[in-house]
């Protein structure tokens, strides 16, 4: 293979920051990962969802090196070598770990001295996170959504490609969840991968271009999330009258025309299929009524998992 056809073969192995094939894991007589095989793009933040139980953390266990697959193939970075790809990623699993009576700076310090990283980015990390102005406070006076975000700087010190993350969101109030949230969106857009496992879907229907599904050890769904919702029937309509004075008649019309729905203040959900649109639209013009709002309903990330996992 000449130059030229080595450096083609490389961008098209980082097309996908992992690319994990045919990958097993079994423990006596029991497979925690069977012939798992999904890809995850470079640049792009992708959820890792599973009952308890499914595999997710083998999984992640054996992409940070950590325990040697039975069979299969993981492609992380370009690499097959964890020795030569573990220095590009930043990893926070099973919650962070620190020095409870040191500050955040100097425990992210402390670990800049261990890892061998300069640290004067230890400040433009507490930054980025949004703890610069506790940078000084112990640890231990930390809430538990500065915990986790301490954890993510930490991961960040070496300045990975890819990030990979265990239930960031575990345990944080909504607010603490709202600030995650933002913090993944802007590491994603300085051009990270971002390999986010957790179990509050709705949260990762909001963040995520990707999503890989396992259950039983086996990889049910790899592919892009928005395409994985969109392609679930729609499951009802939403209608909802111009005129709230308007709503009365149309739901005295809706029972006339035999249609099961309920009422959400001035919104209407309407069971039935994206086939019934013109119907509905018909049937309010004809009772003289004029809609504001007809749209179907989709099935969010959430329901997608359930309904794919009970299959």
């Amino acid at each position: 293979m000449n130059h030229g056809e080595s450096l083609m073969v490389t961008i098209a192995i980082m097309k996908s920051a992992i690319s994990v094939t045919g990958l097993s894991k079994k423990y006596a007589e029991h497979f925690a990962v069977e012939n798992a095989s999904f890809e995850v793009p470079t640049g792009t933040i992708c959820g890792f969802i599973g009952p308890n139980g499914a595999g997710k953390t083998t999984t992640i266990r054996a992409l940070l090196g950590l325990i040697k697959p039975t069979s299969g193939s993981l492609t992380v970075l370009g690499s097959q070598n964890p020795h030569e790809y573990l220095s590009k990623i930043g990893a926070m699993i099973e919650g962070p770990s620190f020095y409870p009576l040191l500050s955040g700076a100097a425990n992210l310090k402390v670990l800049a001295d261990l890892g061998g990283i300069e640290s004067d980015r230890v400040i433009s990390l507490l930054k980025l996170v949004g703890l610069e102005e506790r940078a000084n406070s112990k640890f231990k006076t930390y809430s538990l959504g500065m915990k986790q975000r301490l954890g993510i700087a930490a991961a960040l010190l070496p300045d990975p490609q890819l990030l990979i993350l265990d239930e960031p969101t575990n345990g944080l109030d909504p607010n603490g969840i709202l600030e995650m949230r933002n913090l993944i969106k802007k590491l994603a857009s300085g051009g990270k991968t971002i390999f986010v496992s957790s179990h509050l879907l709705a949260e990762l229907e909001a963040i995520c271009d990707n999503v890989v599904m396992i259950k039983d050890g086996k990889i049910i769904y790899s592919g892009s999330t928005k395409e994985l919702v969109s392609n679930r029937e729609s499951n009802g309509i939403f209608i909802e009258p111009e005129y709230a004075v308007d709503l009365n008649k149309l739901v005295k019309a809706l029972e006339n025309a035999g249609f099961n729905f309920k009422i959400e203040k001035l919104e209407i959900e309407v069971y039935a299929d994206s086939t019934a649109a013109p119907h509905l639209n018909r049937l309010a013009f004809e009772n003289g009524i004029t809609l504001k709002r007809i749209s179907e309903r989709r099935a969010t990330l959430e329901e997608t998992f359930f309904e794919m996992v009970s299959e």
